[in-house]
């Protein structure tokens, strides 16, 4: 489904060490102590093999523990809606059955075997999880029709209109909360998964989610990942919100439209009313963006890979959606088969040295556990973005030129001393109280220690 993006510059300046009032006030979540420095992997299990299933994916698992991957996510499991379906196999997001698995991908069976195999690899799994709507064949349509908002004539409504194939639930219904509480937690005890991606969070009431979060916790200390920005989702209820607004900015930015100090305005504005200990998930593509808004490459061009890059470093979680190891370059079909073409490419490489790195280096922890951003000043700083991050003697040196023009940048004083290396290639960095780098369109510089 093609979700609302939204996209609210605010504030100016470049220093992000001023850390002005916070918008969250409170963090009461306490986050899993394993995804203190997890990635996450967006698993299309529809598109990710010919065969379209559970145990095709699960022979792909060591894989993605060689490229370091923590956290999978894998895109609704549940039956899907025929009545009104769109294209031939449907929409995930048309749920007709919350405690029951799609035979498209395979048995219940099948997706214990998986979620066993997941946490043997010492990986988590979360399963999308779509609250707000379901197909509109799904039981309680005939069961319990008052579980739905209607229209004035008593008719089942669609969420917006172009969301022809499901149909909204009603939260002023206190047994449909009861009722979805209930599903969550049949996927935590009987078949152990680690939490949920919940589809468009913000459009289901912010005092339910705060309620599931803590019935949920009762069985089983849960991940929660909210398809959305709104700081209030993330003081009870969820773990981590999508960074949509870093999205628009890259897009901005790679086609000129917007340069760095846009980017700074938004770190020192809006970025800065999360609470400190609030993940936010970074990327550069999705299974929205992919099908709806074009692939990474269509979007961000020859700055894809800074791009990339940057999204790992900066202050954040990051994903990797289905086929980015693998360079994909089309926009997958969203309702019908369209296995990704698999092929070797540079990115799987680069995403592992990532990956690898975040788990090792403290500076790039999640949250509290990582360091902060400080801005470097550069002589370039319309269009060479610089920062570092540090924590119990780990540090980031990174240096982008988000620009299709060279730049020229200095960097006093984070080069001066230390034991730094290229993240990338383990060259050792330069080293003085001044470094001067001239660096090409679109390249990038990352040292660590």
């Amino acid at each position: 489904m093609k979700h609302l993006l939204f996209s609210l510059l605010l504030g100016a300046g470049i220093c992000l060490s001023s850390m002005p009032v916070s918008a969250q006030t409170q963090s009461d979540v306490v986050h899993p102590a394993w995804t203190k420095n997890a990635t996450i992997y967006e698993a299309n299990i529809r598109q990710h093999s010919k065969e379209g299933s559970f145990k095709k994916f699960q022979a792909y698992l060591p894989e993605l523990k060689k490229m370091g991957v923590k956290v999978i996510w894998i895109m609704p499991i549940n039956p899907i809606g025929e009545k009104n379906r769109k294209g031939e196999l449907g929409s995930y997001y048309a749920v007709r059955d919350y405690k029951a698995v799609n035979p498209e991908f395979g048995t219940p069976v099948d997706f214990k075997n998986l979620v066993k195999a997941i946490h043997a690899q010492g990986m988590y799994v979360i399963i999308d999880w779509v609250a707000n709507h379901t197909s509109w064949d799904h039981a309680w349509t005939t069961q319990h029709p008052d579980y739905y908002k209607k229209d004035k004539d008593g008719k089942f409504v669609p969420p917006v209109p172009d969301w022809a194939d499901v149909i909204s639930l009603d939260y002023n219904n206190q047994q449909v909360r009861k009722e979805m509480i209930d599903a969550m937690r049949f996927w935590l005890t009987e078949y152990n998964i680690d939490g949920f991606r919940c589809d468009v969070a913000a459009m289901v009431p912010t005092d339910f989610w705060n309620d599931a979060r803590k019935e949920l916790d009762k069985t089983k200390k849960v991940f929660m990942l909210a398809e959305a920005h709104e700081f209030e989702l993330q003081e009870k209820a969820f773990d981590m919100t999508y960074g949509w607004q870093y999205k628009d900015l890259f897009n901005d930015i790679a086609k000129q439209k917007k340069n760095v100090k846009d980017l700074d305005a938004y770190l020192n504005g809006e970025e800065k009313h999360y609470h400190p200990n609030s993940y936010r998930m970074l990327h550069i593509t999705n299974h929205d963006l992919n099908s709806w808004e074009g692939t990474e490459f269509e979007r961000l061009g020859d700055g894809v890979e800074a791009f990339l890059v940057l999204s790992n470093i900066m202050k954040g979680m990051p994903l990797i959606y289905s086929g980015q190891e693998a360079g994909n370059n089309k926009a997958l079909n969203f309702f019908d088969r369209d296995p990704i073409a698999w092929k070797a490419h540079p990115f799987k490489a680069l995403y592992t040295k990532l990956f690898q790195l975040k788990k090792t280096n403290k500076a790039l922890w999640n949250g509290v556990e990582g360091g902060e951003m400080q801005r470097l000043h550069t002589g370039s700083d319309e269009q060479v973005f610089a920062f570092t991050r540090e924590k119990s003697g780990n540090k980031v040196v990174a240096i982008f030129n988000l620009s299709n023009q060279a730049q020229t940048a200095e960097i006093e004083t984070a080069l001066a001393k230390g034991k730094l290396r290229d993240a990338i290639s383990g060259a050792k960095a330069p080293q003085g109280d001044k470094v001067k780098f001239d660096l090409k369109p679109w390249e990038y510089k990352v040292f660590v220690q």
